[in-house]
């Protein structure tokens, strides 16, 4: 654990008995998705490593405006269509890896993985409420996002070597992100998604809320109550209900803004209805966000599709959760 001088989640636990000592998971792992490129198109993997900043690969490029701010589908909408493709021949990192980048009307854009040497420092990117430096993926992805997005933009690569960006410390002291909005990971359930599609008079496929791990086989929304959890060998904590934007309401197929899912989230999934006596009345949660306080990065960690999920801690109700 990090910061051990600190309680690293504060918010009122009980202890459980754990599936874990029972020789029972609680679920399984059903699908993983990495998002190399912030708010654009993910990437269903059958495994990936576990990195103290979140899966690797996972939102380590950013695309930015001509004063450095991320573009998200909030604003541009159209990132949803723009795919990513991990080229890493025999899984190795080496001169031929190749990030390649496609979007409807668009030749492809070939970025190498490995970063090299004439990459030049992009100051003053921001995230939300951090301001860093990036490292400029050059004028060709320049010009080829520039061009897809009609206003200029550049691609960013995420500066691990001389950057650092934290999460809330009120939620998870001492843990860091590189692109992600707030968390190094998002968990869903599909008893979630399945509850809310039931409700809906058209279903909506996972892609609406781009988690990291989706787990099967627990009931809808018990992973709200998930405050330690071990996926195969590794401690997940969840530290905070993730709060929806308006993305789920983008259909990630062709791009076009609608009203649901959230308006139908809205009657069973927000503040007022599961904390009517907090702050934040008005917000949606679906799914949350976790940290991984079992990382090695001198040796690297692996999750897999069919992963047990062992439940080791829960909350005891909703008035527990942190928001």
């Amino acid at each position: 654990m990090l910061l051990k001088s600190k309680p690293p989640f504060p918010f009122n636990r009980i202890r459980v008995l754990t599936n874990e000592a029972m020789g029972e998971a609680a679920a399984k792992v059903k699908s993983i998705f990495l998002y190399p490129i912030k708010s654009c198109r993910g990437i269903s993997v059958s495994e990936a490593y576990v990195s103290s900043t979140g899966l690797k690969w996972d939102r380590q490029w950013v695309v930015v405006n001509s004063k450095g701010r991320a573009c998200t589908q909030r604003v541009e909408p159209k990132l949803c269509l723009v795919e990513a493709e991990l080229r890493l021949p025999n899984d190795a990192l080496n001169n031929s890896s190749q990030l390649v980048i496609r979007a409807p009307g668009m030749d492809e854009l070939k970025v190498p993985l490995c970063r090299p040497p004439q990459n030049q420092r992009c100051d003053d990117v921001s995230v939300w409420e951090w301001s860093g430096s990036g490292l400029d993926e050059g004028d060709e992805a320049s010009k080829w996002f520039t061009s897809y997005l009609g206003k200029p933009s550049r691609l960013v690569r995420f500066n691990q070597e001389s950057e650092s960006r934290p999460v809330d410390p009120n939620y998870a002291p001492g843990f860091k992100v590189m692109f992600s909005d707030g968390y190094p990971y998002l968990l869903l359930s599909q008893g979630s998604l399945n509850s809310l599609n039931e409700a809906l008079k058209e279903p909506v496929p996972i892609n609406r809320f781009r988690p990291n791990i989706l787990v099967d086989g627990c009931e809808p929304f018990s992973e709200d109550l998930w405050k330690e959890i071990k996926i195969y060998n590794l401690t997940f904590h969840g530290v905070k209900l993730c709060a929806r934007c308006k993305i789920p309401t983008i259909n990630q197929e062709n791009a076009v803004l609608g009203a649901e899912p959230t308006e139908t989230l809205v009657k069973f999934r927000s503040g007022k209805v599961l904390l009517p006596d907090r702050k934040g009345k008005g917000k949606v949660y679906f799914g949350q966000n976790m940290v991984c306080a079992d990382v090695d990065e001198e040796n690297e960690k692996i999750i897999k599709v069919g992963d047990p999920v062992y439940v080791i801690e829960m909350l005891s109700s909703y008035d527990s959760t942190s928001t």
